[in-house]
């Protein structure tokens, strides 16, 4: 390995480490701006709508905070973490779809499943 690709290397993991935060970011902020608007006396199908958006938000907001840490994570925890926010995000991804004023939400959490997709990809 030249000297030159050793330096590309750790420069692209941490590219990646905080696209996949952005990612989640942009996610949590979808997702309770979602939730909020949906009325709670709105029947089951509302809250179901609710709680996905709030348990979405909560676990990207969570998964920024372990990508965002300094200290050395180990690999398989970060990596169960990663995996917890991609089927997360697509379950509600599939909630959101059901609902024409969603759509958004719904892309910022299939881009956020996405980015960790991604970022899993380049954990040993």
């Amino acid at each position: 390995m030249t000297s030159t690709t050793s330096h590309k290397q750790p420069v692209q993991f941490l590219e990646d480490r905080f696209a996949c935060a952005q990612a989640c970011t942009e996610c949590a902020r979808a997702c309770a701006l979602r939730a909020s608007l949906w009325d709670p006396d709105g029947g089951e199908e509302q809250e179901v709508l609710r709680r996905k958006g709030i348990l979405c938000a909560e676990v990207c907001d969570a998964t920024c905070r372990v990508l965002g840490e300094q200290n050395q994570l180990d690999e398989t925890a970060i990596r169960v973490q990663l995996e917890w926010t991609r089927a997360v995000c697509l379950e509600c991804a599939h909630v959101f779809d059901r609902h024409p004023d969603a759509e958004k939400a719904a892309q910022a959490c299939r881009d956020c499943a996405r980015a960790c997709t991604d970022f899993m990809g380049t954990l040993g």
